[in-house]
């Protein structure tokens, strides 16, 4: 620890953690070490960190629930932050609309809307991580995305401010959004239609079903590591290109879904990263198409 660090400890207590390993915040189950790796209490102890921080210009990073995050063998330069069950509160605030912490999981979404005879919100049970990276990522699948039921967003930037936005002063478009970098989503409110549990239940189990029969459960992944391209699914593209088998030491390609990469058992978070980038390269040259991550890697490369 230096001096720097060593006040931030003493300021922040059991919250901070220095040189924190981040391959068990990763669905990869891999990743270096984060320089600091701050928890917040609260709202308010989180405002009073970023100013600390500010003033050290650290380099900043918001980890959610880590299933679509590849974090580098060397770990993270600087500060990770992730949000945990003290921004995970869910409430009703009318019979369609609920008001949700960016920390809690889609899936747990998903649920208290059905317990709640709110519709629309389905989709959520088949989407992994939390609520603040769906709307960062406009995550979606089905036919659905966050956009169509997201009324806004309250948000803090890095100078520790809040405000509060609405949907319609957000660009949304595929797997993405132009929210700045430096905001943080503190809480969301949603808005669905109503409708009847049984019904709602329904629609859940064929979502849930139907992604088990195309996708891999239980493993250590990242969720689709490349974006699709207009109609062309990433894949198809992966899979016309003849990459299906590819594989970098433990690093491999899922036989289920091609567009999976998997951990399976002792890859690096290098031997991903090869991987993706042998698809990639294979790809562009066999169909032209430059394949976009969907995943984010995160760290500094050595």
């Amino acid at each position: 620890m230096n001096l720097k660090t060593d006040i931030l400890k003493k300021k922040f207590g059991k919250n901070l953690i220095i040189n924190e390993n981040l391959s068990k915040y990763s669905w990869f189950n891999l990743g270096g070490p984060a320089d600091i790796f701050f928890r917040p209490e609260n709202k308010d102890q989180l405002i009073k960190f970023l100013n600390e921080i500010r003033e050290n210009n650290y380099k900043t990073h918001i980890l959610g629930a880590g299933s679509n995050t590849l974090i580098r063998d060397s770990g993270v330069k600087g500060v990770v932050i992730k949000l945990g069950s003290k921004f995970s509160d869910i409430k009703l605030l009318t019979n369609d609309t609920i008001e949700v912490g960016a920390a809690i999981l889609d899936r747990k979404v998903s649920d208290f809307a059905k317990n709640n005879d709110i519709g629309s919100m389905e989709f959520l049970s088949c989407i992994p991580g939390s609520i603040g990276g769906a709307i960062i990522m406009n995550s979606g699948c089905y036919g659905a995305d966050i956009s169509q039921i997201l009324l806004s967003i309250t948000v803090i930037d890095d100078k520790g401010k809040e405000k509060e936005i609405k949907n319609d002063e957000i660009k949304f478009f595929y797997r993405g959004t132009d929210l700045p970098k430096n905001y943080i989503i503190l809480s969301a409110r949603l808005k669905g239609i109503t409708s009847k549990k049984k019904l709602i239940e329904k629609k859940q189990e064929e979502l849930v079903l139907r992604k088990k029969k195309s996708q891999p459960s239980q493993i250590k992944t990242g969720g689709s590591t490349f974006k699709n391209i207009n109609e062309k699914k990433a894949w198809m593209l992966i899979k016309e290109s003849g990459c299906d088998k590819f594989y970098v030491g433990d690093a491999k390609i899922s036989e289920k879904h091609c567009n999976f990469f998997i951990n399976n058992g002792t890859a690096k978070a290098s031997d991903i990263e090869k991987l993706i980038n042998k698809v990639k390269k294979e790809v562009q040259s066999k169909t032209g198409v430059n394949l976009e991550l969907e995943i984010k890697i995160i760290g500094d490369e050595v």
